[in-house]
């Protein structure tokens, strides 16, 4: 019987690429695709796969918003992360929301055809270099030396805040959030004030650059 898969990036010479190479691995099946994590998530739910492939900055919903939805409502299905980022933020909060592995865009395609059969069989799987990371974080925390005001701050948000926060950074305007959330625009600023109050961020900007560096939104393209 093949492996499921649904690929989630929003590059589609990125999936393209993934399922070519993915279709000649014969115990291995792409079955759904999606460009980005709330799309996502709806597919996970339809299609039940066993893998999900997942990116981690994308607009809409990000990687580690969707893995932790996908996790909570489809929990068979195990999802690994397909990133450029190997930060600890990243990796770590990837890891919190639930996936079962993590890989470096730039790992041989062998290690992901690796990791696909390791986590579809309950097992993790990390890069080399996510390992280091994770050993790292692991002795930072051990030895009492993550001093991490701003992750602790972060940890307290919402899943809906966390989403509004994101679209904040990505330059929408408070109609447009109550729009895509189909949310009222006086619950979008209510939750925009309790965001600013629990990370202590009174500005547009400082929220822009949290959302960046806690893995919620990307500079890329």
């Amino acid at each position: 019987m093949s492996i499921r898969i649904v690929l989630v990036d929003d590059h589609k010479i990125v999936r393209d690429g993934l399922k070519s190479m993915l279709a000649k691995q014969l115990d291995i099946e792409v079955v759904g695709e999606a460009d980005d994590g709330r799309e996502a998530t709806t597919l996970v739910e339809d299609l039940k796969p066993d893998v999900v492939i997942m990116d981690i900055g994308m607009k809409g919903l990000n990687g580690i918003d969707a893995t932790r939805r996908i996790i909570e409502s489809t929990p068979d299905t195990r999802v690994i992360a397909l990133s450029m980022h190997s930060d600890r933020r990243y990796v770590s909060e990837m890891l919190a929301a639930g996936a079962s592995g993590y890989l470096l865009k730039d790992s041989a395609f062998g290690d992901l055809a690796e990791a696909i059969r390791v986590v579809a069989e309950g097992r993790t799987f990390l890069s080399r270099d996510v390992a280091d990371v994770v050993y790292e974080d692991y002795i930072r925390r051990v030895a009492g030396q993550d001093g991490d005001e701003a992750g602790g701050r972060g940890r307290l948000l919402s899943p809906r805040e966390r989403e509004v926060l994101q679209l904040i950074a990505e330059g929408l305007s408070t109609k447009e959030i109550a729009r895509e959330l189909h949310l009222s625009v006086k619950t979008v600023e209510s939750h925009r004030r309790q965001i600013m109050e629990k990370l202590k961020i009174f500005n547009i900007a400082g929220l822009i650059k949290y959302a960046v560096r806690e893995g919620l939104a990307s500079l890329e393209d």
